[in-house]
């Protein structure tokens, strides 16, 4: 009888069990999915209960003939795919294609690729988790039907090649909201006086003004200002009240997968699909020196704030010894959680604190270092006792007026000796860089501050817990703190040694015109925040949706924030107007809710279905009827023709958008066009030379230069009735490599060509007879994980050049 076998999801773990187990088992991987529903079919039987049609994956024939070979005879196979809904689908499908009679299939969860994250998954294996599984199938199958029937609408009415999706079509829907909010804006004028104040010794210190007979006080304009500043110049400054608070603030718990990805987005400048590839192989094990690789984090896709008991008091250990017994609590800090369905996983944390970052750091890469010291202080910093602040607020009487100035000193550093304050300040600081001012409502996260049993905690909040109220000591050289442009006050200034009723001289008092801004654009940060908050996809799939829309063509990232492009607009607002539900996120949310109750077994997914697929089928048949042709029709516009005066409409063609006049055939105006900052379309003047360039080989009418949206080209004038176009610096040449055709019974050879755009692409030289095209030069050789046979050469900015695989679900690159 051969050896039991355990069947994990990527082959990067395998070395890093084998190192712990031995020879007592046999250690296989299936690189991801081996099967899934057709790609060019939709797979699902709506009329037979949703019936779905799952096949081998194309490409998988190989690790699936050597997952069988590695079973051999053995009765006990153990799968331990990643323990998420994924890795759950996975195992299933592993079982069904290993089922022999006799055999036992055991589910283990291996949390974190330790000698005892694994000892501990392998002594108590249990069953596959059918909730679980049915989640995952409930999902793939509403993302199937929407994707797969709302596409072919967008086919014919927009263009080639498009897609939409359940939570992908929301993500673009949020962007395109926003930035409409933007363009409505319309700033409005306030100001600010700040006066430059002396005490009896220096230094000079600013205070802002904030009241008026005890009221907060707005200011309009320059009139109002400057009569202020006339009542101000008459009036004696004296120092009202001075109070001191002793707050504790309290550490922010360890990471979830959403705050894992916004805190490297901020603080590492990481995209959030960076962070998971990072944190994936910081999971699944680096040899750090002991003999073989070691997973120094735990599994990475998460919302649970859930930490062991024996990890906190691993970390209570290190505090002691390392920083002192001030620095740790007494007994360790727990953090409950907002969902306590999604609590199958830890939070992200060191599977051992002793592994710390200067330990580590030579056998790690330098994005794997600055990602691990995050987690690893994270962690450890949410064990540690709270910071003592002295909160300090003087307010300064002037007549009628108050001005305030504040600051904070710390008593006692606590966590933020390890874990600073300043970075986690970092999200709220970069909305401010957005364009956004407290006018405009939209601040950072500025939330109350922590408790030992708090989940989602404020990422710049004070913690709970006045332990004190007046403070006779009004100690000196407190740092006052920047209240941003409302008031001008210099970041950080010392404040000088004040008494209530102190005289102050004041020695400049200074107005400043501002303006209100509009609500920022999405980064990568806030758009994940945007999605947690309102419950659009899971921990797992933010990074991957962040990433379709942009290759999607929908939205454009500028300078780190997510505009949406035309094209983004256009197909926005026809699946709005045809599928409102499906774009709503409250609705998005409460999918996400009844998968949940799918797995924990409160709901049936056929009921889940049902529930959705008779209001989706009646959008569906209006939609196929009414929606809106962008090819045909086009998007009304309130423009006129310059030639007939006709409306303008927005259409697309095989080159993008662009508008044309509605009197076409009778007129054939047409342009590109712009929009301002306000929406506002701008109609390009187009060039057209009227000098013949050659024949037409369709027709034999004179061709002419024009541009169009990618440059310029030349066209047929016997257009409408010859459509035929030709790039402006004639066919390439292709070029000759010495590479077979990877498509199956293809005999011919790969040959480099030029795009009708001019980007460098590789097809068969037999084409049209066969179709075979790459953006990526094909390599002749087989994948080593999954047999394709084929691999491609890319080169990219992190990697430099690399080889691999094209496969769908393989990750292999060398």
């Amino acid at each position: 009888m051969s050896k039991p076998l355990l069947i994990v999801e990527s082959p990067t773990k395998v070395k890093t069990l084998k190192k712990y187990l031995g020879n007592d088992y046999n250690v296989a991987a299936t690189a991801g999915h081996i099967k899934d529903l057709p790609q060019k079919e939709l797979g699902i039987d709506i009329e037979n209960s949703f019936k779905a049609e799952y096949l081998n994956i194309k490409g998988k024939s190989k690790v699936i003939q050597e997952l069988k070979s590695a079973a051999g005879d053995t009765d006990t196979i153990y799968l331990a795919p990643d323990p998420d809904r994924e890795g759950e689908a996975i195992a299933f499908h592993t079982s069904e294609i290993l089922k022999k009679k006799g055999r036992r299939f055991y589910r283990v969860l291996i949390h974190e690729l330790t000698k005892k994250g694994i000892t501990e998954a392998l002594s108590h294996p249990t069953e596959l988790n059918t909730g679980k599984y049915e989640a995952q199938q409930t999902r793939r199958t509403l993302d199937r039907l929407v994707g797969y029937q709302i596409s072919p609408l967008l086919w014919r009415r927009v263009q080639n090649n498009l897609s939409a999706g359940r939570v992908q079509s929301v993500a673009v829907k949020i962007i395109c909201d926003r930035e409409r909010e933007i363009r409505v804006f319309n700033p409005e004028e306030y100001w600010t006086i700040t006066a430059s104040l002396l005490a009896e010794i220096p230094p000079i210190f600013s205070a802002a003004l904030t009241r008026q007979k005890g009221k907060k006080i707005t200011i309009p304009n320059e009139q109002r200002a400057s009569q202020i500043i006339r009542e101000l110049e008459v009036s004696d400054f004296i120092v009202d009240k001075i109070n001191i608070k002793t707050l504790q603030r309290s550490p922010l718990p360890p990471f979830i997968t959403s705050k894992l990805q916004q805190e490297a987005i901020n603080r590492l400048k990481f995209s959030a699909k960076k962070t998971m590839s990072v944190a994936q192989q910081l999971y699944e094990g680096i040899e750090i020196g002991t003999g073989g690789p070691e997973g120094l984090i735990t599994y990475m896709r998460t919302d649970s704030t859930r930490i062991s008991a024996e990890a906190a008091n691993e970390a209570l250990t290190l505090i002691r010894e390392k920083m002192g017994a001030d620095y740790a609590m007494e007994k360790p800090r727990f953090f409950k959680n907002k969902n306590k369905a999604q609590d199958a996983h830890e939070a992200v944390r060191p599977t051992s604190v002793f592994n710390t970052p200067g330990k580590v750091q030579q056998y790690l890469t330098k994005d794997q270092f600055r990602l691990y010291d995050l987690i690893w202080k994270r962690f450890v910093a949410s064990q540690m006792t709270p910071a003592v602040i002295d909160q300090k607020t003087i307010s300064i009487a002037a007549g009628d007026y108050t001005f305030t100035v504040g600051g904070n000193t710390v008593q006692f550093q606590g966590f933020m000796a390890l874990y600073s304050e300043i970075d986690s300040k970092s999200e709220g600081k970069e909305e401010q860089d957005a364009g956004s001012d407290g006018k405009s409502g939209e601040n950072g996260e500025q939330g109350g501050g922590s408790d030992e049993t708090s989940g989602e905690n404020g990422e710049q909040g004070l913690g709970s817990d006045e332990t004190s109220g007046e403070n006779g000591d009004h100690s000196s050289n407190i740092q006052g703190s920047e209240v941003d442009e409302k008031t001008g006050i210099k970041e950080k200034q010392v404040l000088p040694e004040l008494k209530e009723g102190m005289k102050l001289d004041a020695k400049n008092i200074i107005p400043t015109q501002h303006f209100t801004k509009p609500p920022p654009r999405f980064s990568e940060a806030t758009l994940v925040r945007e999605l947690e908050e309102n419950g659009i996809g899971r921990p797992s799939t933010y990074a991957t949706i962040l990433s379709t829309i942009r290759d999607k063509g929908y939205v454009d990232l500028v300078k780190k924030y997510f505009v949406p492009n035309e094209l983004g607009f256009i197909v926005n607002d026809l699946l709005v107007s045809s599928f409102p539900e499906i774009l709503d996120a409250a609705f998005t949310a409460d999918m996400e809710n009844n998968l949940d109750n799918i797995e924990s077994g409160t709901r049936k997914s056929l009921e889940v279905l049902n529930d959705f697929y008779a209001p989706f089928k009646e959008r569906l048949t209006h939609a196929t009827e009414n929606m809106l042709s962008v090819k045909g029709v086009g998007i009304p516009t309130d423009l006129k023709c310059p030639l007939c005066t006709r409306q303008l409409n927005i259409k697309i063609g095989k080159n993008g958008h662009f508008i044309a006049c509605t009197g076409y055939p009778d007129c054939s105006f047409s342009s590109n066009y712009t929009r301002d900052e306000k929406g506002i379309i701008g109609v390009n003047e187009t060039k057209v030379d009227t000098n013949p360039v050659k024949d037409c080989d369709k027709c034999g009418k004179p061709m002419v230069r024009k541009e169009g949206r990618y440059g310029e080209f030349i066209a047929c004038t016997g257009y409408p009735e010859c459509k035929h176009t030709e790039s402006l610096y004639g066919a390439e040449p292709v070029k000759p490599t010495d590479i077979k055709c990877p498509e199956s019974g293809c005999t011919g050879l790969i040959v480099g060509k030029k795009s009708r755009r001019g980007k460098d692409f590789y097809g068969c030289e037999r084409y049209p007879e066969c179709e075979f095209a790459s953006w990526d030069k094909p390599v002749n050789k087989a994948c080593p994980e999954c047999g394709s046979s084929y691999i491609v050469e890319k080169e990219t900015k992190k990697d430099g050049l690399i080889l691999t695989c094209p496969a769908k679900g393989c990750n292999y690159k060398e």
